[in-house]
């Protein structure tokens, strides 16, 4: 690995996070993070924290890498194949970012109700959505305990160390909105309607960033890092004990 070339790019992110985007800035970060492999990427995130930046601090760093990568994920899938462990996890993916697409949906729609009887079927779309939402916990399990494990017995411990966070974060969130969606009939209408917004925006932003940040930054730096078809497979029998989601594509 090019540890000059790591060096430079956790000095460009650094001033990032602490200048914010500058067009000089951003151009410097184009170019490093387009002559840097995943592993090289996660590496110079994990020097941030072990320097002291606070992991929160690196998820809203910007998205200067992510600009880079869109449209490498088909070449990923052209390494694997279907029933590998991370062929499983990006297909999951798709099926929660429609899911977030219709809770987009769902939540427009709410906002513009003005009782709680006009929106009873909007409320009832609600729970089916949140609960496929929250049908993920197995997808999440199988990337902390096999998928991440893996990466961190290699030392790379940033990238997992962030995900499992938001991990946490998000099904709070999540969670929340399900209580919501049950007490509706309960609940002050307008005060429904607000809470609803604020998490619902939360969880659609913050899902989507999380994906993209697996699929573009993590998933290739775990294929990059985990080597030997005996491991993978080791790995895929661990995944079947935990279980799969509702939602997971048939392979």
């Amino acid at each position: 690995m090019d540890n000059i070339k790591i060096e430079k790019l956790t000095q460009v992110l650094q001033k990032l996070n602490q200048e914010g985007v500058t067009e000089s800035l951003r151009k410097e970060a184009i170019d490093i993070v387009s002559n840097i492999s995943p592993i090289e990427l996660s590496i110079a995130e994990q020097n941030l924290i072990e320097k002291g930046m606070k992991p929160q601090d690196l998820r809203h760093l910007c998205d200067i890498h992510m600009e880079v990568l869109k449209g490498e994920l088909d070449k990923i899938k052209t390494k694997i194949e279907p029933g590998h462990v991370v062929y499983t996890l990006i297909a999951e993916h798709d099926k929660i970012l429609e899911f977030l697409t219709q809770l987009e949906e769902i939540n427009s729609k709410i906002q513009r109700t003005e009782n709680y009887a006009n929106s009873l079927q909007e409320i009832e779309l609600l729970k089916i959505v949140i609960f496929n939402i929250l049908d993920a916990e197995n997808h999440h399990q199988r990337e902390e305990k096999v998928l991440f494990t893996e990466m961190e017995n290699r030392e790379i411990t940033g990238p997992t160390r962030i995900m499992r966070m938001e991990h946490e974060d998000l099904k709070t969130r999540k969670e929340f909105l399900k209580t919501l969606a049950e007490d509706a009939s309960q609940s002050n209408f307008d005060e429904f309607k607000e809470k609803v917004d604020e998490t619902a925006k939360y969880i659609i932003f913050n899902l989507r960033d999380h994906i993209f940040k697996e699929n573009y930054i993590l998933y290739p730096t775990a294929i990059e890092s985990i080597q030997g078809n005996e491991t993978w497979n080791d790995m895929k029998r661990r995944c079947d004990e935990i279980g799969y989601c509702g939602f997971t594509p048939k392979v």
